[in-house]
């Protein structure tokens, strides 16, 4: 059962600043420890959708696995949806010790009244982009979520140790595609310097929009849950990401791109942001789709939670007749 909030968890100015003070000092919050309804939402809030797009994020991939070009592609391919089932499964079990119920989060999803990363609303229309998934969705995964691993809530925190080293793996082994592909045949580098130049843009996209215009921002850094801000995240992922491109002779698809002396810094073009919000409002080209499969495996799955619960009811039966 989810966790309820700890007793004398109104909201009082005292108990407040003593939270803002435990903030301020760098301190962890646990699930018992009275928190304002505002962080508490705004957790909810977060953890939910990144639990729902490690949910989400197994179906570009997933129609993949049985087309994968080798054995060892495949049982890769294989292995890395499954840790992203389960990443989704760590933070949906850190949502729950906010109070609440895992069953309304999903619904919510199902339902379309909750988001999920924009990113995973596009198709995987060939091999390489399972190669460039790996490089740039997930590379820019783990810059963000690495700074998710010192966030301020203890659970969310402690549930990105584990799924930053997955990440990692996940990301080497796109990287590993990606640099097969643009050193084998003329076919194969077209085929993978298609992907990067499909992939870029909504890569760039998935730290959400520019500070000025975050709605959450400012607040979850001041709370510390956030750590750096969507303009500095964004910024280091382009700083890693451009030397690799260059590396495998694969060309980024921004003519504006440059390198700041000054700085050591890569200076990205403009992002096109009206594509960002017509995704998010449920107009991207596989928006439909993913719901759709995600409902139909919800359906499907029916049996599975039905008995479950009636082996629990069992269990639950003998242990309080064996008490009586």
């Amino acid at each position: 059962m989810p966790q309820t909030r700890a007793p004398g968890s109104t909201e009082d100015p005292a108990m407040t600043a003593a939270f803002e003070a435990r903030i301020a000092a760098g301190e962890s919050i646990e699930p018992k420890d009275w928190m304002p309804e505002r962080y508490r939402r705004q957790l909810v809030r977060m953890m939910s959708q990144h639990a729902h797009s490690e949910v989400v994020g197994m179906l570009p991939e997933a129609n993949w696995i049985t087309r994968a070009p080798s054995l060892r592609r495949k049982v890769g391919l294989l292995a890395k949806v499954q840790d992203e089932a389960g990443h989704g499964l760590y933070i949906y079990c850190g949502a729950e010790t906010l109070g609440v119920d895992r069953a309304e989060l999903v619904q919510q999803l199902l339902d379309g009244r909750a988001k999920y990363s924009s990113i995973f609303n596009y198709p995987t229309l060939s091999w390489a982009d399972i190669g460039v998934i790996g490089w740039l969705v997930d590379g820019a995964a783990i810059v963000n979520q690495t700074v998710l691993a010192k966030a301020s809530y203890g659970p969310y925190a402690r549930a990105m140790i584990r799924i930053c080293k997955e990440e990692n793996f996940h990301k080497r082994q796109g990287y590993e595609i990606v640099s097969t592909l643009a050193a084998g045949t003329p076919a194969q580098k077209a085929m993978v310097q298609d992907a990067v130049n499909r992939w870029w843009w909504p890569s760039l996209m998935m730290f959400g929009p520019s500070d000025t215009e975050s709605p959450n921002s400012a607040e979850l850094l001041r709370w510390k849950v956030k750590r750096k801000s969507n303009d500095e995240l964004r910024q280091r992922f382009v700083n890693l990401t451009v030397p690799q491109a260059i590396a495998v002779a694969l060309t980024l698809p921004d003519p504006a791109l440059r390198h700041d002396e000054a700085t050591d810094a890569w200076i990205s073009g403009p992002i096109d942001w009206d594509e960002f919000h017509e995704v998010v409002r449920g107009n991207g080209p596989c928006n439909r789709e993913r719901l759709q499969a995600r409902r139909a495996a919800h359906d499907e799955g029916t049996w599975v939670r039905e008995a479950a619960s009636a082996y629990a009811a069992r269990q639950r039966a003998k242990q309080a007749t064996a008490a009586a």
